[in-house]
């Protein structure tokens, strides 16, 4: 197996895994947070959605003019690193449209992805990141980042009362 399609089989698998913990998450549960300064399950997609998109295209490609269709520019600020989760639902796009996000760029990171060869992959990042330096490093740091979501979300869903089913 490449270390292309290693890394998507990762992608797969963690969004599989992403997707069973979100399986049975209610209407009134997206904006819920136990207490301040902790996420909600919202936010969490919303940064899953631009954290894949920075670490699978912005940052192996760049920018290109369709990622304004794939993504809002509105989704740094919101969920982006640093950003500051607010249980306001009014201050976030609709459910629909975060979800829609998080399922669009993980279809068009597997997409991009899937077309690299290993050689190209492992060429070095124009912005080296303190835990990766190469295309392949960003890639699959991108699976490693959300497993470590899961954690929160599966956290989130038992303060919430949720059963976490493996």
């Amino acid at each position: 197996m490449t270390q292309r399609d290693e890394a998507l089989a990762s992608m797969r698998m963690a969004r599989e895994y992403t997707l069973n913990l979100l399986a049975d998450v209610g209407q009134d549960e997206w904006f819920w947070m136990p207490t301040e300064g902790v996420t909600h399950l919202a936010w969490q997609l919303g940064h899953l959605a631009i954290a894949q998109y920075m670490l699978t295209m912005f940052r192996v490609r760049g920018a290109v003019p369709s990622d304004a269709e794939l993504i809002d520019p509105s989704y740094p600020d919101l969920f982006g690193r640093g950003s500051v989760p607010d249980p306001d639902a009014t201050r976030y796009p609709p459910m629909s449209e975060i979800r829609a996000t998080f399922d669009r760029v993980h279809a068009r990171a597997l997409e991009e992805v899937s077309r690299y060869t290993d050689e190209a992959l492992e060429a070095p990042l124009e912005t080296p990141h303190r835990l990766f330096t190469t295309k392949i490093g960003a890639i699959s740091w991108a699976s490693r980042h959300e497993l470590i979501h899961c954690g929160q979300i599966g956290l989130l869903k038992r303060l919430r009362g949720h059963a976490i089913k493996w």
